[in-house]
């Protein structure tokens, strides 16, 4: 393919090497014409093993007239090799009993292949133990054929010893198909070992899947590029991936696509997955149904999401049902939700009753909501901690809050954490809050900063000409929050900075809080501007707090207007802030209010 040469010119994935030099097929005929000649002449002077050797060769060649009356006379004389390929011949010719006959004749001469073959004949018909004792005999005489055999007789049977003892057999030999189940056995013991850190059997589990790739078993390749790409080793994964996807494994060319996609190749990954999803990959035509919505071919990506669909793939209809609510086909989106969701898809099920809750049907939602977070979606947790806190649920709604944390979502992790607040739990309320705030909540990395605060002893007063004092553990979390937009922690780091004397810094966090909307914001940056002698400046700041409704700054403001002589003015602010409080505020503000409504009476 064009697309392929690009591909390989890149570099990034390595190319077969060291191909064969194609065979002369023309010189193998007549060499194999004369030697049947020969063999032919040996025969018919009475040479046993010509006539064996002749009619295993017209047996491979389909001629079974030919080859019958040279191997009964092979045979009648005494060779074993000409009893098994009898047995052969008569079974390929449907006579199962008189080739069974044959072949136990073979196996009891010694022949290994005849015992494989009697071994299989008795499993066809149901007798094991028979099976077993013949292939047995085929394997203890190093037939690999019969050691696979006899591999996955036991293997039905439950015997994991016995046959792994075999398939290992059979691998050692060369058999590929004995070293992919092998690989895949020590690949499951892997995996119940893996939390141990036992990681023998999966380094072994790698060797067989490489050695059954080598010998062309696409599946092996598929599984061994799987753990490459794991590894982070992608040139390499790419290669078996694509052998594999060469050799017609759609989840191959599937695999292959999203390493391409990754790679930034996003061209040749739609080759592949066109290949894939046309070989009824489901996994494939999703991920072309998504790289047609994201270029806004709707309807493209509809026509695949319901090819993955109709290759038995529920995310299918979960990615219709997304495209759907994109486009505001909300009822369209509800009824292939639906079918997803009745599929066992888990954030199908979350998104729909997201969908009803939306519509007000609250006791619709909350089945799928328990749906999904039995199934495991964090999310539906968290949702359901959400209704359940909205009726006022709390005990329910903190239980799936905890499980929705365990499992790492932050946003829960942040709601236990003010939880055990509330109960006084302050070191549990700790561990969630830093849970949260190392997930990147602002909210989170604001409150534990303020639990870390309130344990900090009092440090005296920053002096001029003093050296700055290391910022401690709460400002690193204060700064935190506030670098992500949290105005009290905004507030928070300038006050921090105002007590080291910065006031550079202090005016930038306030007034990054203030043009955000803080009134306390807006009220410390007019503070901190009076102080620097820009009392115009600060009015305005005093202004926008008090129009928020912060007391102190309409105090302020009815003070700056008293020293003007605006009586009237700073009359309505005197007023403004007895209304606003708090308390001590409102005092003050009316005492300045009786003074100069008396002024202006005067």
């Amino acid at each position: 393919m064009g697309d392929m040469v690009n591909l390989f010119g890149t570099g990034r994935f390595a190319q077969p090497s060291d191909q064969e030099e194609p065979t002369d097929e023309a010189q193998e005929a007549a060499d194999e014409a004369a030697e049947e000649v020969r063999r032919r002449l040996a025969a018919e002077a009475g040479d046993v093993e010509a006539m064996s050797v002749l009619g295993a060769m017209l047996l491979r060649r389909g001629d079974f007239d030919g080859a019958e009356s040279h191997l009964r006379a092979a045979t009648a004389a005494g060779d074993r090799a000409a009893a098994n390929n009898l047995g052969v011949l008569l079974h390929q010719r449907g006579y199962a009993d008189e080739a069974a006959g044959w072949w136990r004749i073979a196996a009891v001469a010694g022949s290994a292949a005849a015992a494989h073959a009697l071994g299989r004949h008795f499993r066809e018909r149901g007798d094991e133990p028979a099976a077993e004792y013949w292939l047995c005999q085929s394997a203890e005489q190093g037939h690999v054929l019969g050691a696979y055999a006899l591999a996955d007789l036991l293997e039905h049977r439950g015997d994991e010893a016995g046959a792994e003892r075999w398939m290992r057999a059979a691998a050692e030999r060369g058999h590929r198909e004995a070293a992919y189940r092998l690989a895949r056995t020590l690949d499951r013991r892997a995996g119940q070992k893996r939390d141990e850190g036992d990681t023998d059997a999966a380094d072994e589990a790698e060797q067989w899947y490489h050695q059954a790739a080598a010998r062309g078993h696409r599946r092996a390749a598929l599984h061994l590029g799987t753990i490459l790409e794991k590894r982070g080793e992608l040139k390499e994964a790419g290669r078996w991936y694509l052998t594999s996807a060469k050799d017609g494994e759609a989840r191959a060319a599937c695999a292959l696509g999203f390493l391409l996609r990754d790679a930034g190749d996003t061209e040749s990954a739609a080759v592949w997955w066109l290949r894939a999803a046309q070989d009824g990959d489901g996994n494939a035509a999703n991920a072309l149904g998504a790289l047609h919505a994201e270029r806004g071919e709707t309807q493209t990506a509809e026509r695949w999401y319901r090819a993955a669909m109709d290759a038995g793939d529920d995310n299918g209809a979960y990615n219709l049902g997304l495209l759907c609510a994109d486009q505001g086909r909300t009822t369209q989106a509800e009824q292939w939700y639906r079918r997803a969701a009745y599929a066992g898809h888990r954030e199908a099920s979350n998104a729909l009753a997201i969908l009803l809750l939306r519509a007000g049907d609250e006791t619709g939602a909350e089945p799928w909501f328990s749906k999904a977070a039995e199934a495991g979606s964090v999310d539906a947790a968290f949702n359901l901690g959400i209704l359940h806190a909205g009726r006022g649920e709390e005990r329910a709604a903190l239980r799936w809050y905890e499980r929705a944390a365990a499992a790492g979502h932050t946003e829960a992790a942040l709601q236990v954490g003010m939880a055990r607040m509330r109960d006084g739990d302050e070191r549990e309320a700790e561990r969630f809050l830093r849970c949260a705030a190392g997930g990147g909540s602002a909210e989170a990395a604001y409150r534990l900063a303020t639990v870390l605060d309130a344990r900090r002893p009092l440090t005296p007063a920053h002096e001029l000409g003093e050296p700055a004092q290391e910022k401690s553990e709460c400002e690193e979390w204060y700064e935190r929050a506030a670098s992500q937009g949290h105005r009290r922690a905004q507030v928070r780091v300038g006050m921090m900075a105002a007590a080291r004397g910065d006031v550079v810094e202090a005016a930038r966090w306030y007034r990054e809080a203030a043009e955000s909307g803080s009134r306390n914001g807006a009220f410390n940056l007019g503070l901190l501007l009076a102080r620097e002698g820009s009392e115009p400046e600060a009015v305005v700041w005093w202004r926008r707090a008090a129009d928020a409704g912060h007391g102190r700054a309409a105090l302020r403001l009815a003070l700056v207007c008293a020293r003007r002589g605006e009586l009237a003015e700073g009359q309505w602010w005197a007023d403004r802030a007895v209304s606003l409080g708090p308390r001590e505020v409102g005092e003050r503000a009316a005492r300045l209010r009786d003074a100069l409504r008396q002024e202006l009476s005067a």
